[in-house]
């Protein structure tokens, strides 16, 4: 994460070992894990509550789109159940329509006058 080899772990750990004296060394590691300890874990709890309103805010934004999928539905409904009276007394039903007759074929008509004449 922070790019730290061992011997840069190692210059850190003789300077602490210089200035601390080797008494008080101890002492100093073990504080300073117990922070560092305390920070990791205030990190994680943030990040699981990030994640955890990240996903309610999911699971809220799903719960609203469906929302409004219903409202669209119960209007569509509502529009037909409107409009379906409506329809049908305001506008008579067509009447059928009479049959045609069927035209006459040009065709035979063509060809039998043509036909040779005497």
């Amino acid at each position: 994460m922070f790019d730290i080899g061992f011997t840069e772990l190692l210059l850190v750990g003789i300077v602490a070992l210089v200035v601390l004296g080797p008494d008080r060394l101890p002492g100093a590691v073990r504080t300073a894990g117990l922070w560092i300890g305390r920070i990791k874990r205030s990190f994680s709890s943030i990040k699981a509550d990030i994640e955890r309103e990240i996903g309610a805010d999911e699971i809220r934004r799903q719960l609203h789109n469906e929302d409004i999928l219903e409202l669209e539905r119960e209007m569509k409904a509502m529009k037909q159940h409107i409009t379906a009276p409506l329809s049908s007394h305001s506008e008579p039903s067509p009447a059928p329509a009479p049959a045609a007759e069927p035209a006459p074929d040009t065709a035979t008509s063509t060809r039998q006058d043509k036909s040779p004449q005497p």
